[in-house]
């Protein structure tokens, strides 16, 4: 499912040539911790794009979704994805 909205090609390149810091080190190194959080928890209806933009730059991307879908975050931009993305993947994994 997480293919469905990356980039062709990404998704194995993401997860082989990105090392993920265990805990929740990656934070401080994720791009949108220099950004601010207005982009990744817009007000209801506002556009995503400008964070999904960053995130795909974001060297953490794999680890930031890995934790939004172990800790079932329901707001914001996270690795990536929506929260409808994000609860799209779950359904599909609890089927």
């Amino acid at each position: 499912m997480i293919e469905r909205f990356s980039l062709p090609g990404t998704i194995s390149a993401m997860h082989t040539d990105t090392i993920s810091p265990g805990g929740l080190d990656w934070q401080t190194q994720a791009l949108c911790a220099q950004t601010g959080a207005d982009f990744f928890f817009p007000e209801p209806g506002s556009s995503v794009r400008e964070a999904k933009r960053i995130c795909g730059m974001c060297e953490m991307r794999p680890a930031c979704l890995e934790y939004a879908l172990a800790n079932d975050e329901r707001f914001g931009v996270w690795g990536g994805l929506s929260e409808k993305e994000r609860l799209d993947i779950r359904r599909l994994e609890n089927r």
